[in-house]
């Protein structure tokens, strides 16, 4: 016997093996796991690499061109009059859309102060009328306890043969009252439960905007827009600097060195006088009126208004007197409109 365990193993051996070789084939499977796993992360970070690598090119590519065109003497006045136009036209886009993030949080302060008004006045209507509801409970109460005492007397005041006969009746309705009484302390305590529940309750959080709020505010947004166009385009150079904004440096040439610095002048004045001149509330009031009276939308869910709904621009002078001219703003997205809108 002892020779055929030495020869075959016992079996107790061979479960031993198997177990063994399970580990090494699950050991061996998750290592190939963990490798592919690395040899993906490897490719991502290689082309993350090449992506690099790319827009290093390109920018590197941007840079030689620039230092081209600033060598070039008759480019070069070109060029910073170019890159003063975009300077101007990305200030007018913060300008935008610092005006459209002001306009919507006062508006959503509006409407969650209308929203917690409301709120407060219903409280304060709940917390009267459980107020009230207690104040006469408590009245019944005491009227109870009188009634109570009453009774107590007259039971006490009764003569031997009359609480013979009537004792029991009038026991019986003292304890009716108690019972009462006892009743209206739980109501009671339920009552002034229901009223610290009413104190206790939170306020609602901020909601959003609603879309005739949403559009209103585009109304508006839309309207400054045009303040900054008829500004602009009053100095000659509201097209320039949306064109700067569009093509690449070196693609427009401005003209002569004394061109340029004409060019440069304009620019200068016209930044300073968009800075200066900020008294035009009422005249935004006026022309967002003026673009809801034409303004389309998609559908009832839509807060942008179709682009050629509103491709009116309306100059309003310090009398009143409205011009009208074609300029559609919004399709042309002027000062990057198209994602300054609230939606």
């Amino acid at each position: 016997m002892s020779s055929l365990t030495a020869i075959f193993g016992s079996s107790e051996e061979k479960a031993q093996d198997s177990d063994k070789l399970m580990d090494l084939y699950w050991n061996r499977a998750e290592l190939k796991k963990e490798f592919a796993g690395m040899r993906n992360e490897q490719f991502r970070l290689q082309d993350k690499v090449k992506q690099q690598e790319g827009a290093t090119a390109r920018l590197q590519q941007r840079l030689e061109h620039l230092e081209d065109l600033l060598v070039d003497s008759h480019l070069a006045h070109s060029v910073v009059a170019f890159y003063q136009l975009r300077g101007l036209g990305l200030q007018c886009e913060r300008k935008l859309a610092k005006f459209a993030e002001q306009l919507k949080q006062q508006r959503e302060q509006r409407r969650h102060d209308s929203i917690l008004e409301n709120w407060n006045a219903e409280l304060r209507k709940e917390s009267k009328s459980v107020e009230l509801e207690l104040l006469e409970k408590r009245d019944s109460v005491l009227h109870l306890e009188d009634q109570l005492q009453s009774e107590q007397r007259r039971l006490t005041s009764m003569s031997g043969l009359t609480r013979l006969f009537r004792g029991r009746s009038a026991m019986r309705k003292v304890d009716r009252i108690a019972e009462q009484i006892e009743l209206a302390a739980q109501e009671d305590q339920m009552i002034v439960e229901r009223l610290d529940e009413i104190k206790n309750r939170q306020p609602p959080d901020h909601q959003g905007l609603d879309i005739p709020t949403k559009r209103s505010i585009n109304l508006m947004i839309l309207a400054f827009a045009q303040q900054l166009f008829i500004h602009f385009s009053d100095a000659g150079i509201a097209d320039l600097i949306k064109e700067s904004t569009e093509k690449s440096v070196g693609a427009i040439n401005y003209g002569s060195r004394h061109e340029c610095n004409q060019l440069l002048d304009q620019i200068s004045k016209s930044a300073d006088g968009m800075e200066q001149n900020a008294d035009f509330a009422d005249i935004l009031q006026k022309r967002a009126k003026l673009l809801s009276e034409t303004a389309k939308f998609a559908d009832d869910r839509d807060p942008v208004p179709l682009s050629g709904s509103v491709a009116t621009v309306y100059r309003i002078d310090s009398d009143g007197v409205v011009r009208k001219s074609d300029g559609n703003l919004a399709n042309e997205n002027y000062w990057g409109i198209s994602k300054i809108f609230s939606r």
